[in-house]
């Protein structure tokens, strides 16, 4: 037995074609139907890799009882939230407006013109923990549905209207200066975890842009314990379950308070927003920790989430086999048998703190509290030995447990996604020198040029050879800052070019005329409202990632357009930023950039040549927050303004460093481009 989801190319959708439910996906044919037969509509939005949603799959959307129920009193609609970013935002809105909380899986009932009149996430069976089982919700909606419907339709409107664009109209725009970062500051050295790391009770998600926001900080002002703060996040998520000891990458999640227990999900947005801030923590620190986890999390991406084609999977499930972590969870008695020698178990028990009972249903999640000094002396082992020892430990165990059922993949490539991964390898690739990294992230920026613009229009989804939804605020803009970060790392004017497209195309189908930017084009159909999200968690919100965007292309062009689009958006957003910094972090750091002239480097020459690279590997090998860089052969009209008149000293490379176009001498010695950016950052 089939629904019409059999023909949609999401994996989270196809995972309910099954379903005895008669689910129709977004769109006019379910809302015609509703209103034809007068029915209320039953909105179930999820993802692939959401352990609750097939907790509830199996337990109410599999039952025929269930479902005859469903398909009795409603029409039933399934969405992906991962494809249909602006459906999720504008119910989770009203979920959360009506609850005061959401999550996935969610649910809501909507009237057959899409207003919401009630919502929430999970819904049990049966009736527990004070919660109604769903077919008692399903019963009380649908009898209030037929005996009091003008109740409904009022509260529907009513809700409707509180569903306006945050700051479409807000006329309260304020100037940031030295005391708003101060105000930003201070909130979140109060709210932070000193013993245990990060922001917030669990669960416990991290918080890369706020980690970032505060290395950069560092970077233009030397504020030590913005510093401190943000290495110690770092080393908390890493030291706990949450990273994966022994294969690489990050999960979703921690469900308690230290890290240790993950939700086990593992998801490329997290994973892309993690690498650049331990790239950027090892620069400012040189720990080989930090590098170590780039690495390894690097190695976990190409190994498990590639395509064929060189983009990047969405998501590994939390589950497999039915269970929740099995695939990352052991028992004692596996490692001993899995590798066998007595120094290895001693050595993996003390470094993964490994007992008998386990700290997980009775099996183990590893975790890796200790220092490497402390750990070679119990051990008599010295610090290379010791690491040599660590690395057999961990190809032994991932080799094991590749043996294993996989946990399932969702093997859509997400734009958007993508390219918070493509600025993560361009960075990486500067940063340490990786020939590789560059040469994937040259592939991965060639498949997201290729494929996923058709017709002269950006697509957010791709599977299987076909192209999805449109794309929406946050593709175009993480996109274009992907692009850029790779033109200044290979100079291939291509990507510059393609990022100036991608900035036009925001620019006249998603600007907000009274200030920011709205989360879809002006074409999109179909939606109660238009929705602006404006929160930077868990990933850069498309508004703060647009407003960098032009924010670095005014330095890199000149062009007063783009940076008059950024401080529009900015205004209204300085009292938010100040009072919730930890979700509205992408935000922060942009102001720190607004407040400043532009940083710009253009180095004249051949990018591939020895002499170029040595000054470029000045820039790449640091952290310069506000440092845009163009470069290449003199005279080409393909290049950005900041190119223009440059030319090479005696034939050399040659580097200008400016500020607002104003530039130091031109130099081709690298040590003299080094003391021209360090007086630079000490003014």
């Amino acid at each position: 037995m089939t629904n019409r989801l059999i023909h949609e190319s999401s994996p989270y959708l196809l995972q309910h074609a099954q379903n005895p439910v008669d689910w129709y996906a977004w769109g006019e044919e379910a809302f015609k139907r509703a209103k034809a037969e007068n029915k209320p509509i039953f909105l179930s939005v999820g993802y692939a890799a959401c352990h609750w949603c097939h907790v509830m799959a199996h337990e109410s959307f599999e039952d025929p009882d269930t479902a005859a129920l469903m398909n009795d009193w409603f029409i039933n609609i399934k969405v992906d939230r991962e494809e249909r970013p602006d459906v999720d935002s504008i119910y989770m809105d009203a979920v959360v407006a009506l609850t005061g909380q959401g999550g996935w899986p969610m649910s809501v009932f909507l009237t057959p013109d899409m207003a919401p009149f009630y919502g929430g996430t999970y819904f049990p069976p049966t009736h527990r923990h004070n919660m109604p089982s769903f077919a008692e919700v399903l019963e009380q909606i649908s009898t209030l549905w037929l005996e009091d419907p003008d109740r409904i339709q009022n509260i529907g409107y009513g809700l409707t209207n509180r569903l306006q664009p945050a700051n479409s109209n807000q006329t309260d725009k304020s100037t940031w200066d030295e005391d708003s970062q101060k105000v930003a500051l201070e909130v979140l050295f109060q709210r932070y975890d000193w013993k245990h790391g990060g922001w917030g009770g669990p669960p416990k998600f991290p918080q890369p842009g706020v980690i970032e926001a505060l290395i950069n900080i560092h970077q233009r002002e030397g504020n030590t314990l913005a510093r401190d703060l943000g290495l110690h996040a770092l080393d908390s998520m890493a030291s706990g379950g949450m990273y994966d000891q022994i294969g690489g990458g990050f999960h979703r999640y921690a469900v308690d308070t230290d890290w240790l227990v993950p939700h086990f999900e593992k998801m490329l947005y997290d994973n892309a927003c993690l690498l650049p801030a331990y790239l950027h923590a090892w620069q400012i620190s040189d720990r080989e920790r930090y590098l170590q986890i780039v690495e390894q999390t690097y190695e976990f991406l190409i190994r498990e989430m590639r395509s064929p084609e060189g983009a990047f999977y969405a998501s590994l499930d939390a589950d497999s086999e039915g269970l929740e972590g099995k695939y990352y969870v052991w028992d004692l008695e596996q490692i001993e048998i899995v590798l066998g020698e007595k120094g290895l178990v001693m050595l993996a028990t003390q470094a993964f703190d490994l007992s008998t009972d386990g700290n997980f249903e009775g099996r183990n999640v590893l975790s890796f509290h200790q220092d490497y000094d402390k750990l070679g002396g119990q051990l008599k082992l010295e610090k290379e030995a010791l690491a040599q020892q660590l690395n057999l430990v961990r190809e032994r165990l991932l080799a094991a447990r590749e043996e294993r059922i996989r946990p399932a993949t969702d093997d859509k490539v997400i734009t958007g996604w993508n390219g918070l991964l493509l600025t993560a390898l361009a960075q990486g690739a500067g940063g340490i020198g990786r020939a590789d990294m560059l040469k994937t992230a040259q592939q991965l920026a060639e498949f997201l040029l290729d494929h996923m613009i058709v017709g002269g229009e950006l697509m957010r989804t791709w599977r299987a050879g076909q192209t999805g939804t449109h794309a929406f605020l946050e593709d175009h803009a993480s996109l274009a800052l992907g692009l850029l970060a790779l033109y200044g790392i290979d100079f291939q004017n291509r990507w510059y070019r393609a990022a100036i497209w991608l900035a036009s195309q925001i620019l006249e189908h998603f600007q907000d005329p009274a200030g920011g930017f709205f989360d879809t084009p002006l074409r999109q159909t179909a939606l109660i409202t238009r929705p602006k999200t404006i929160q930077d968690t868990p990933i850069p919100s498309g508004s703060s990632m647009a407003t960098k965007l032009m924010l670095q292309l005014h330095a890199l062009t000149g062009e007063d357009t783009y940076r008059i689009s950024a401080v529009s958006a900015l205004e209204s957003m300085v009292n938010t930023t100040k009072q919730h910094p930890t979700a509205f972090a992408g935000w922060l750091d942009a102001f720190e950039y607004a407040h400043r002239p532009p940083l710009q480097l253009a180095i004249v020459g051949d990018p591939q040549s020895e002499g170029f690279q040595q000054l470029l590997r000045v820039a790449s090998s640091r952290v310069i927050p506000d440092l845009v860089r163009a470069g290449g052969l003199p005279g080409d009209p393909e290049s950005p303004a900041l190119m223009e008149a440059r030319t090479l000293i005696a034939g050399q490379a040659t580097a200008y460093l400016c500020r607002a176009f104003s530039c130091d001498l031109p130099t081709s010695d690298p040590e003299q481009l080094v003391r021209q950016i360090e007086a630079v950052r000490s003014d």
